[in-house]
């Protein structure tokens, strides 16, 4: 899970998550996008071959106390019992950070 926040503005922040996921990738897919109310939800997902399955990536960005606040968490690949994904769910999140890394300021 990511929690930060980056000084610039909500829709800058979508774009460039957006196009790092899937421009960035030869699998990445944007799911859903739904926007309301200064919130806006990106919903991704993308085949992992290390995990042998397709992971989702679900980030919210908000503006609700007038900083641009990123929120991600990815999940669902893995396998066996205890749906081991080998890194891949947080090497998906970190694509996020990776791509707004210059923004951060928490």
């Amino acid at each position: 899970m990511l929690d930060f926040c980056v000084a610039i503005n909500a829709n800058e922040a979508g774009e460039i998550i957006k196009d790092t996921v899937v421009n960035g990738s030869i699998t990445g897919t944007l799911t859903d996008e739904y926007e309301n109310a200064g919130v806006t939800v990106l919903v991704f997902d993308k085949h992992y071959y290390r995990a042998g399955n397709r992971l989702t990536l679900t980030v919210i960005i908000d503006t609700v106390n007038g900083r641009t606040h990123i929120h991600a968490v990815s999940g669902g690949g893995g396998q066996g019992l205890f749906r081991f994904d080998w890194g891949a769910s947080g090497s998906f999140e970190n694509c996020i950070r990776d791509a707004l890394c210059r923004y951060i300021i928490e």
